[in-house]
């Protein structure tokens, strides 16, 4: 099968390649089809197009539209929301969903205020001036990865992980939600943008095996259209579980490797499951 990468990050959001690198790498492995999915923004798309045009020597690498929308998603006997990453493709219209996202990113400004504010509380001094530099003062394209890597700085801890452990994961006094847009109204906006709506990485947001499943269920109810397959380090149980609901929801499937660049060193560009003999991948369904 030819190179297919269907999820990856660049410095407009929280990984650490320009638009233009990410390209480069991606024709350097010989990847043919590659969607640029920060999260809750397409600004890192024209850019990726345009180095496409003007510097690819030989262009046949395709550059997809792509978004990773944070969205949320509930069950009926609960009153416990949970998070969910909507991975937006193919977008044929870019109207609905750059209008929708527009109002993402005024959220995701100020969770970050409000996490640094919380920080304040916590390590006695304010790190939101350094955490927007890292982001060349676009407070909307803050995640908790450059928060982070600012606590990394401060000498507050020693990698990154410790401070989502102490501070910026769920139960940790500087951690805050996002609040996105439902999980129904962002399948409907991706259909209103002539895209293709994908279940991004189902086995990564720690819930159980019964709510994994309710969730794909959910999804496909909901007129999704692909789930993102599990990566190769994952047990075979839990691909054989996801593949099973793939299979009774006739739901498409989706590769990507979630690349991050240094942000995620050990996730490497283009490394993507396999699909299984009968699977339909979502790029069969591109225009």
């Amino acid at each position: 099968m030819f190179g297919v990468d269907l999820h990856t990050h660049t410095l407009i959001s929280d990984g650490t390649f320009s638009p233009e690198q990410l390209v480069q790498a991606a024709v350097d492995l010989k990847i043919d089809l590659l969607a640029i999915t920060d999260h809750d923004t397409m600004d890192g798309l024209e850019r990726a197009q345009r180095y496409v045009l003007e510097q690819v020597q030989t262009p046949d690498i395709k550059i997809v539209s792509g978004v990773e929308i944070s969205s949320q998603w509930s069950r009926p006997n609960t009153k416990k929301s949970y998070g969910v990453h909507i991975v937006a493709l193919n977008m044929q219209d870019e109207t609905p969903i750059k209008a929708m996202l527009e109002n993402q990113k005024k959220i995701r400004a100020e969770r970050a205020k409000v996490i640094c504010g919380l920080l304040e509380k916590c390590i006695g001094f304010d790190i939101y001036p350094d955490v927007v530099a890292k982001v060349d003062g676009h407070a909307d394209r803050v995640t908790r990865t450059h928060i982070a890597k600012t606590l990394v700085e401060k000498n507050i801890v020693s990698r990154p992980q410790q401070a989502f452990d102490r501070f910026l994961k769920e139960g940790k006094k500087a951690f805050v939600k996002f609040e996105g847009i439902g999980l129904k109204e962002t399948i409907e906006v991706i259909h209103a943008s002539q895209g293709l709506a994908v279940l991004a990485h189902p086995t990564r947001y720690d819930l159980s095996a019964t709510n994994i499943r309710y969730l794909i269920e959910l999804f496909a109810s909901l007129g999704g259209d692909a789930v993102e397959l599990p990566p190769s380090i994952e047990p075979a149980s839990t691909r054989q579980m996801v593949d099973r609901m793939i299979e009774q929801f006739d739901l498409a499937v989706s590769i990507g490797s979630d690349f991050h660049g240094d942000n995620m060193p050990w996730i490497k560009l283009g490394q993507t499951p396999r699909v299984k003999e009968g699977q339909k991948g979502i790029w069969e369904c591109f225009r």
